[in-house]
């Protein structure tokens, strides 16, 4: 039988459990990197996401198309045989926010991403992978035939 301090109790623990599950979110957000996200230029957002100019390299292989049908859904793969990869990360260049997507890489996980991503218009589609210290990056211009942002 439930008296009334069993029934305060249980209201105070579900509402604490609620309190916590509403807080989660706001954690993960804090590791955001909203001065990349928010970026106007492509530059502005590389330079705030990783801190200096990536070289082009062939060690980036990006395959998009180089024509898509409709911008809402471009499919990009990113692939690297460089060791020590750290994160692969995704710019297009004539997006209103040019950082599209960053993936973090854990360790002896082999680097390699697949996405569907947005495009705004016909842009070139940068994959910066950040190796070692090291900011090596390959580009590829994509023709947009419908808007997709």
């Amino acid at each position: 039988m439930l008296n009334r301090r069993a029934v305060i109790k249980a209201i105070a623990t579900g509402g604490a459990l609620v309190g916590a599950g509403v807080l989660m979110p706001r954690l993960a957000i804090a590791a955001w990197n909203n001065a990349a996200f928010v970026a106007q230029s492509q530059a502005e957002a590389i330079k705030a996401l990783l801190g200096a100019k990536p070289v082009a390299s062939d060690q980036v292989v990006l395959q998009a198309p180089g024509i898509a049908a409709d911008g809402t859904l471009v499919p990009v793969t990113v692939k690297t045989s460089l060791a020590n990869v750290e994160s692969i990360s995704l710019f297009v260049e004539a997006n209103p926010n040019p950082l599209v997507a960053e993936f973090i890489i854990p360790e002896g996980t082999e680097p390699s991403v697949s996405t569907r991503i947005r495009i705004y218009t016909s842009s070139a589609i940068t994959a910066v992978v950040k190796a070692d210290g090291q900011l090596l990056s390959n580009s590829q211009e994509t023709k947009v035939t419908i808007g997709g942002c």
